[in-house]
Formats: structure tokens, sequence, C-alpha cells
């Protein structure tokens, strides 16, 4: 199921589909087919505009972000925290030896500040490698070493480094942090990333709570923004699909019990 989806990903996200319109469209205007080709230049080019100048992305990602608002701390006090790998890029971190965080880095930062918060709480990260065609490097290797250089106890945190999607960053981080009954456990991820999350944790028996972070959007207020960037536009329209595509066939395959979790 890993292989299939990153293959059927591959081809299914927007970006690609740009580009594939634009070859096919090329070739097609080459030869008797012309008229063909043409409206398939003009369905690359109306792609390009919405996708990548109109607020498409953002009206995809907004009712994500905003479906899970942070947990009341309040309260009894947080036992566990699970961090999803993602922040961080773990080639250039083995390949520099250094610290690598793309656009997630806030996964991290929250972790370590709700470590702080918190100092006898246990953490688990979880991720691994999804590279299918290159040398794996693990999300977990890196990520150790950035909490740990951002003050976690060492002895208080559980690296998972087998899990390559959500479905087992559930399943493994379960294993690691095996809950007790009553214990109070927060999920950290991107928040357009949660309501997927949620509802495979939730199947996995893992009772989490949500705190999301590493949010695109300011709220509803930039749902009529347009984009500086249509490089940008385009990709927050890749992962905004990836999401709701990855929420329908969570829901299809049995991995999760709701089409869109709530809280």
């Amino acid at each position: 199921m890993f292989y299939i989806s990153k293959m059927l990903w591959g081809l299914a996200q927007p970006a690609t589909l740009l580009i594939v319109l634009i070859v096919v469209g090329a070739i097609l205007l080459g030869t008797r087919y012309q008229r063909a080709g043409r409206r398939v230049v003009i369905a690359a080019a109306v792609l390009g505009v919405v996708g990548g100048f109109l607020p498409l992305s953002t009206w995809l990602i907004l009712p994500l972000e905003d479906r899970f608002p942070r947990a009341d701390l309040a309260g009894r006090p947080i036992d566990g925290i699970v961090v999803l790998g993602g922040a961080e890029d773990a080639r250039v971190a083995a390949g520099r030896s250094t610290h690598a965080l793309n656009m997630s880095a806030e996964r991290m930062t929250e972790a370590a500040a709700l470590a702080r918060r918190y100092p006898k709480a246990r953490i688990v990260f979880t991720g691994g490698s999804s590279k299918v065609f290159s040398e794996p490097a693990f999300e977990a290797d890196a990520a150790g070493r950035i909490l740990r250089d951002l003050g976690v106890d060492d002895t208080h945190l559980l690296l998972d480094r087998r899990a390559r999607n959500t479905s087992e960053n559930a399943l493994f981080a379960k294993q690691l942090a095996d809950p007790r009954p009553g214990e109070r456990w927060l999920l950290v991820t991107s928040a357009w990333h949660m309501p997927r999350a949620m509802g495979l944790f939730r199947k996995a028996g893992f009772n989490v709570e949500a705190w999301p972070s590493d949010y695109r959007t300011a709220g509803p207020a930039d749902a009529w923004l347009l984009f500086d960037s249509p490089a940008e536009g385009l990709r927050r329209l890749d992962f905004a699909v990836k999401e709701w595509l990855g929420l329908l066939l969570n829901r299809v395959s049995g991995r999760s019990d709701a089409l869109l979790p709530a809280p």
C-alpha cells in the first residue's frame, strides 16, 4: 500500500498534472490533432493560473487548519507528547552533519517548548524514511539531534525510525508510548495535517489531544488573497489536494472511521 500510494500520488499531484498537460498539448500541436492539442494547452494554462495565483489552495486548506483547536492545557498535566516527522530534511542533515529543517519546522519548536513546559513528559518522535529510489535517510535520526540540542532530556526521548507514513506513525507511536489509562498525550503535527492524523490515531486506539502547528494561513481573511508567486500557489495546492485525497482513501480503506475527523 505504501509503494502504491507513493506512485499514485506522484502522478496525481496538480504540479505533475500541469507538466503532463503541457507536454501532451505540445505533442498534439505537432500532429493532425491540433484542435485537441490547443484544448489541452488551454487546460494547462487554466490550471496554472487558477492553481498558481488564485486562492483555490487556500479554500482547500482553511477547513483543515481550522478543524482542531489546540488542547486546553489546564487541569491534569501532560504525560506525553507525540511528534510526527516531516519537519526535517534528513538527507541534508546526514550529508552536512548539521540541523536541516523545512517549512514545517514549527513541529520541532513546538515539541521543544512543550517539553520545557512539561519536563517529566515522555517525547515520542515517529518518522522513518519514505524514500523509494534513493538512499534512505531517517527523520528520527535528524530529529533526535535537533530535540536534544533544543534541550529535550534524552532519558525522556523515544525515537521511532520505522514509520513511513501517518498510518505507521500512529501504530508505532502507540507501541513506543504504551499509554496507560488516564494519561494525557498531545499530538504535534501541522494544522492542515491534523484531521487525517487524528483519524488514524483514533483508529489505532491511541487517544491523543491535538496540538496543531505549522499554520499556512492567518485565518479566514486569507481566503481572498492572491499569491505573489505561482510556484507558492501550486506548492500549497499540491499538499492540500494530498490531504483531502488521503482523508478519502483512509475512510474508504477503513483506516479511519470518519471522512473528516472532528474534535
